[in-house]
């Protein structure tokens, strides 16, 4: 459950922050947030052309930052917490990320949310370091690297054959 103080931020902000209020699962909301996105991207993928599929994951990518980062800021500064566990728009961002160019297979939807999950948790430099620019920018950028990451490890894997 959110904090009263949270609930001072504007009802857009919450919404964006906790994707429609996944950020409130539990245990794990990053991960539940990581999940839903990629059930949601797969089901929107599937209705478009192939050729326009990776064109729409970075666009809904670019979305989630920078609408991400503005709600993140509301909602932190709102709950008086740094970086609060029921905002997950930065996984949602990180996650589209991750997915750019991914096939449509639940091998490649699997690992791409596997390695997402892994760099998001595990946070190699630069990740860690973009956690202490402020506000929602620190929130939502860190998790972009670690998309950036997770989407050059699950290309790799496609490039040489270990996924399809």
């Amino acid at each position: 459950m959110t904090s009263p103080e949270a609930n001072a931020a504007p009802p857009w902000a919450r919404m964006i922050a906790t994707v429609f209020g996944t950020g409130y699962l539990r245990p794990g909301p990053g991960t539940w947030a990581s999940v839903a996105t990629v059930l949601a991207w797969w089901a929107i993928a599937r209705t478009l052309p192939e050729t326009r599929v990776p064109y729409v994951a970075a666009g809904l990518a670019a979305l989630a930052v920078l609408v991400g980062i503005p709600a993140a800021t509301r909602v932190a500064r709102a709950s008086r917490v740094k970086d609060p566990q029921f905002v997950v728009i930065d996984e949602t961002a990180g996650q589209l990320i991750t997915l750019i160019g991914a096939p449509l297979t639940w091998p490649a939807l699997l690992a791409g949310l596997l390695l997402f999950r892994a760099f998001d948790i595990i946070k190699p430099p630069p990740v860690r370091w973009l956690e202490r620019v402020p506000e929602g920018a620190g929130i939502v950028l860190d998790d972009v690297a670690a998309g950036l990451y997770a989407l050059l490890a699950l290309q790799a894997l496609l490039r040489f054959g270990v996924l399809h």
